[in-house]
């Protein structure tokens, strides 16, 4: 069953590039990412959807995915209410509204 996982960041103000940059040219190509997207979602603020076959596939890539993380942790805000520099969700599709 397809997962998916969306992961919310608010950018410090003039390090949108550095941020973009460490998901540029296959940094992001996590083991098991079937497709991958970041969105701008406002001032600042962009998320990261994930595309896995399954959250076995998912899992398997959260040690890269934090590794990956760590490589730019330093141009992001924190996101208040305890939340820390992200917030992440995930899971399994439950209707495809296109079929």
């Amino acid at each position: 069953m397809t997962t998916f996982n969306v992961v919310r960041f608010r950018i410090k103000p003039g390090r949108e590039d550095e941020f973009l940059d460490a998901h540029r040219q296959g940094k992001a190509n996590w083991p098991g990412l079937a497709r991958g997207h970041i969105i701008k979602t406002g001032d600042h603020t962009y998320c990261l959807i994930g595309e896995w076959a399954d959250l076995a596939t998912l899992k398997g890539a959260r040690d890269q995915m934090i590794a990956t993380l760590g490589s730019f942790r330093d141009t992001l805000e924190d996101q208040g209410g305890g939340l820390g520099v992200t917030d992440a969700v995930s899971g399994d599709v439950v209707l495809d509204l296109r079929g």
